[in-house]
Formats: structure tokens, sequence, C-alpha cells
């Protein structure tokens, strides 16, 4: 028997009683601490605080309405839209009139902390846009145990958080250690002698022709090894997509799922058009299979192979391209910029032999199934 289990049989001898939120903790609106000016920046040394996806949002030089949250007197944020919540255990000032200060009503911090992680088990969703707190979530009920119970419990629970902590830190530095050693594998297995870019001059040209030949590796187009299908590609505003099941992609991957679909089978799209093209904050080429609606803001390339289309597409995100885009305000990689794109082209076993290669160190650094993602979220 566990302590904790012991710790119940002694003190709950006819069982747990089960408590709402609302009757367990309070909460006030923030009014007086919200940040004044939505101007600031790192050089700030007081947090600005959000709920949400983004928890601190920025620094505030502002002295008046702080809330003073500290270890011994930490609160929970509570955003009663979106059902978010952060633990706060420092001065703050928040941003949203819709997020919630909670306090327990033993006015002790272990039953906060106890809350805390009573709330993560309720993995409510909200389906409207209705207030959260008072209508849903203060009426969910959590187990109310003696403050002994509750503090055996969130000790053992914040030593598995400090060791998640730990843990996770070091697998992200694995990961960027990984992401790193993927880069470098790939840019020596896709280096053969000199690349042709398009503005490269003749002679440059002649030495990468040159070198290329002795490896038995030709530099051509982009055009001449891939079957260009952008004919077929259909645009459909928002307001007319009928929903279903088929992914719908533009510029930058899955945009909608429709009800029918253009192309059955594997391709690669690259970007058309959009900031990305230059940014590269994501990939510009990616490859899609099955049943497929692509709009008229991603290029449609078939090759005869899988190892042929993974090659180029690897290939494609690793140069620049920059060359071949026109337009500042809005870039655009127009399909005569595609085509004349060159790509040197091994023979089909060594494209296959690299491809292997880096699939597989993709697979560990991108893969949320299997790889190092996987194993973070795990943990």
């Amino acid at each position: 028997m566990s302590r904790i289990d012991e710790l119940i049989a002694k003190h709950c001898p006819d069982g747990v009683e089960f408590k709402e939120l609302g009757e367990l903790l309070d909460y006030e609106q923030p009014g007086k601490y919200l940040v004044d000016s939505t101007t600031y920046d790192d050089s700030h040394t007081t947090p600005v605080l959000t709920a949400g996806k983004t928890f601190i949002l920025g620094y505030t030089n502002e002295t008046s309405g702080i809330y003073p949250a500290s270890p011994e007197n930490p609160v929970i944020i509570f955003d009663d839209f979106t059902t978010a919540f952060k633990w706060v255990d420092f001065p703050f000032k928040a941003k949203s009139s819709a997020m919630k200060m909670i306090t327990p009503r033993s006015k002790t911090p272990e039953s906060l902390r106890y809350a805390y992680y009573a709330i993560q088990t309720i993995g409510y969703v909200p389906q409207d846009h209705a207030r959260q707190w008072i209508g849903t979530y203060s009426k969910f009920r959590i187990p109310a145990l003696p403050l002994e119970i509750q503090r055996e419990i969130v000790k053992v629970l914040d030593a598995f958080t400090e060791l998640e902590a730990e843990l996770e830190a070091e697998l992200e530095a694995e990961l960027e250690a990984r992401r790193r050693q993927y880069k470098y594998y790939r840019d020596a297995l896709l280096t053969f002698g000199e690349r042709t870019d398009a503005d490269a001059s003749k002679q440059a040209s002649k030495q990468a022709s040159k070198q290329a030949s002795k490896q038995a590796i030709r530099i051509t187009t982009l055009g001449e090894i891939a079957i260009n299908l952008d004919s077929q590609r259909r645009p459909v505003t928002k307001s007319a997509r009928e929903a279903g099941e088929f992914p719908c992609y533009g510029a930058s991957g899955i945009v909608d799922y429709v009800s029918d679909y253009l192309f059955e089978g594997d391709y690669l799209l690259v970007s058309e058009d959009g900031a990305n093209l230059l940014a590269r904050s994501t990939p510009i080429a990616f490859s899609i299979t099955g049943k497929t609606w692509v709009n008229n803001h991603a290029h449609v390339l078939q090759f005869n192979t899988y190892a042929e289309r993974r090659f180029a597409e690897i290939y494609l995100n690793s140069i620049d391209l920059s060359p071949y885009v026109s337009g500042a305000a809005q870039p655009k990689l127009n399909q005569a910029n595609l085509n004349r794109i060159p790509i040197p082209v091994p023979q089909l076993e060594e494209q296959e032999r690299i491809v292997s290669i880096l699939d597989k160190f993709d697979e560990l650094v991108n893969d949320l199934s299997s790889g190092l993602p996987a194993e973070i979220k795990a943990r």
C-alpha cells in the first residue's frame, strides 16, 4: 500500500468526498492589474501574461497595478473563454480581462497546487464562446481531500514535474543536435561539385558539368525531370467549399478538408506564392499522397519513383530559391521559373541511397509518432 493509500484509509474511512471547484476555489477578475499599454519589449522586467497559447507575451516597465504573486502567494491564471490555465508564482500584470486569478478558499498554497493538478484531469474542451468558469468550470467536481493527503500528492507530482522538465530539456538539446547533424549530412550528400545557379557564369557552369560528368551525375532542370500538373488544379473560395474528408492543400500545407478531390496518388507540391518563399520558416516543397485537392497556390509535380520525388523535395528545401522568385511585397515562384531551377540528378541507385539516409534522420528529428518529438511529447 502506498503512502497516499495509507493516508486515505486513515483520513477518509467512509470514502473520498467530491466537491465542485466553485466550492474550493475563489477567483477575481484582473481589473486593476491590467497592463496600460501594449508597447513592451524584452528590455523591461515585469512580465505581461496572457492565458492560452502564449503565456508570457512580453515585458512592461509599468510599476503600478502589479499583482503581488510569489512562491508563498501563488495564483492560477485562468482564461474563462479557452479554459487555458497557468501556474504563476511571481509578480505580473495581465493583458486580457478574460483572465481570472484563482485562489484557494482555504488560503493555503498547497490546496491551490493540488487544485492545479486536479484541474488538469478534467480535460474539458469548450464548444462555444460562453464564459467557462462560472457557467461550466466551477461546476466540475474534484476529490476534496484533507490537507495532509493533498500535500503528499503535490509532493509526488512536483517531483515528476521537475524530472519531466529535466528530461525535456535534455531531449530538446538532443533534438537540436540531431537537426544540425541532419543539415550537415544533407548538405554533404547533396553537394555534387559546383552547383549551377540561375546567375552563374558560363565558366562555373562548365566546371559544374565537368565535375558532374566525372561523378556520373547530370545537371538538368526541374522541368526536365518532373511532369507539371498545374493545369489540373482548381481554386475554390472558402465560402464555396463543401466540408468533407479530402485534404485541400495550399502553399504551405493543408488549408481545409473538402468533399471532392482532384488528384489521386503521390505528388510533390512546391509553394507558388507567399512570404515563406523567402522566409523559409516551413518547407516550400512537400509530398502529398492519396486523394487530394490542390488550390492555385502550390505547383503540382509528378515523378516516376518515390526516390526521385523525395530527392527533388529534399534538394529544393536545401537551396536558395530567391533568384527564381519575383515580387518583393508578394513573392511568387511562377511555373516558368520553377521549371528552370537547376537540379543535379545522380543515378537512381544513388538517389535511393541518399533518400534512405536522410529519411532516417528526418524520422528521428521530425516524426511525431516515433522520433524525438514523440519522445518529448510522451515525457
